[in-house]
């Protein structure tokens, strides 16, 4: 479903999808300056341990998938997209200058849990405005773009991150506060910035309904085949702990900070190159091919951390852990605007952003017990959450080609 003033041609994307793709740029530029040292901070500066580090990042994610099934009922509800968007990006501009402040473990909780309640309110709206911007043929275009420009705000991001360490602490495997703060400070601009093309670029999509049509919003009123990809997704997400433990796997394995940053620069730097081409491969071959690539990607990424043993392996893992990314981000949210209607996409979107962050708490949780244990236990260390990941990205690639001859056959 496309606008009056944004049609649609086959080579043209509608200006909606520009304009969120720019604001996600800017905002990543701004949020990958934190996250990504933020797990060193924590260790580094705070002295927190990776259960504490699991736990944050779980209850962080938790936070914001308990609000994205919220906010994309009530989009569809108000039929109202937009709004909830600049609220959610304003939110999380907001929060982050008070990480400049942050002292303990409890004072970034708060902070990531006041951004994550941006993200919450933010991306299952945005998520069904860029579908309803687009028409069938397109959305995988769609996507891959969005993806795209999020991740090259990433590798933006990460390499003022690199310059302003190569300036403050170049020789130094740990991170450093003043180094923390004053990344803090920089990223607010870009974030802010973000907000404001949003609010001042994008366009309400009119959802249309059919007359006499009731619309149900209740989780058993959307599509069957929907229900049960989102079972799948469950399965896989249960394996799929925080990126901040691969950060501290790297970290383990003697990589500087200036390396953590190069590094995360290489993933993203593959991911924004591959993720519009293979969106568009997405809308010719389809979705499904592309998520079990993808997710066998994963599974080899994630066996191959447990078992590295030198610093360029996992610079060499990390940097094939874009493809993953970009094989199935862009992927899934189109999949799901196949099945889905526009006057329920906001609640799929939801259901489906809010199960993959659900999840996220008990697998970084048990991310960390599994590597340094809890109370009087060790645990199993740096190899098992990563050894746990692959075995539960298997599991759903199994279920996924299930699923799809199931679909094929009752075509």
């Amino acid at each position: 479903m496309t606008s009056q003033s944004d049609p649609i041609t086959p080579n043209r994307l509608a200006r909606n999808v520009y304009i969120m793709a720019l604001t996600s740029f800017f905002t990543d530029v701004s949020s990958e300056m934190i996250i990504n040292v933020l797990p060193l901070f924590l260790a580094n500066v705070l002295g927190v341990k990776t259960n504490v580090i699991g736990l944050i990042e779980g209850v962080a994610e938790t936070t914001a998938s308990l609000l994205k099934s919220v906010s994309g009922w009530l989009s569809d509800k108000l039929r109202q997209r937009k709004s909830l968007a600049v609220l959610g990006y304003a939110l999380s501009a907001f929060s982050k200058p008070f990480l400049y402040f942050a002292t303990s473990w409890a004072g970034v909780l708060f902070v990531r849990f006041a951004d994550r309640v941006g993200k919450g309110v933010r991306t299952s709206p945005r998520d069904a405005l860029i579908a309803d911007s687009v028409d069938e043929h397109q959305r995988g275009r769609a996507f891959g773009l969005h993806r795209a420009g999020d991740t090259a705000g990433a590798v933006l991001g990460l390499l003022i991150a690199l310059l302003v360490v190569l300036a403050t602490q170049s020789q130094s495997l740990a991170l450093s506060r003043e180094t923390f703060q004053l990344l803090v400070l920089i990223s607010i601009v870009p974030a802010f910035l973000a907000v404001i093309i949003l609010a001042m670029g994008v366009k309400e999509v009119p959802i249309k309904i059919k007359t006499g049509q009731a619309v149900r919003l209740s989780f058993n009123a959307l599509d069957s085949r929907f229900r049960s990809f989102l079972l799948i997704i469950i399965v896989f997400t249960l394996g799929s702990s925080a990126d901040a433990f691969l950060v501290l796997r790297a970290q383990d394995l003697g990589l500087s900070v200036v390396g953590v940053l190069a590094m995360l620069m290489t993933f993203n730097i593959i991911y924004a190159a591959l993720a519009r081409p293979l969106g568009i491969l997405s809308d010719r071959i389809g979705r499904t091919q592309l998520l079990i690539v993808g997710w066998l990607i994963y599974a080899g990424v994630y066996l191959g951390f447990a078992l590295a043993g030198a610093v360029w392996q996992v610079w060499v893992l990390y940097g094939i852990y874009g493809l993953y990314y970009a094989f199935t981000e862009g992927a899934a949210k189109a999949l799901i605007a196949d099945f889905v209607p526009s006057e329920q996409r906001g609640t799929a979107y939801g259901y489906y952003n809010a199960a993959i962050g659900l999840m996220a708490l008990p697998a970084s949780v048990l991310a960390g017990v599994l590597w340094q244990g809890i109370g009087g236990w060790a645990g199993f260390g740096a190899s098992a959450p990563f050894i746990v990941g692959a075995v539960f990205a298997i599991i759903a690639v199994i279920l996924l080609i299930l699923w799809d001859r199931q679909q094929k056959a009752s075509a």
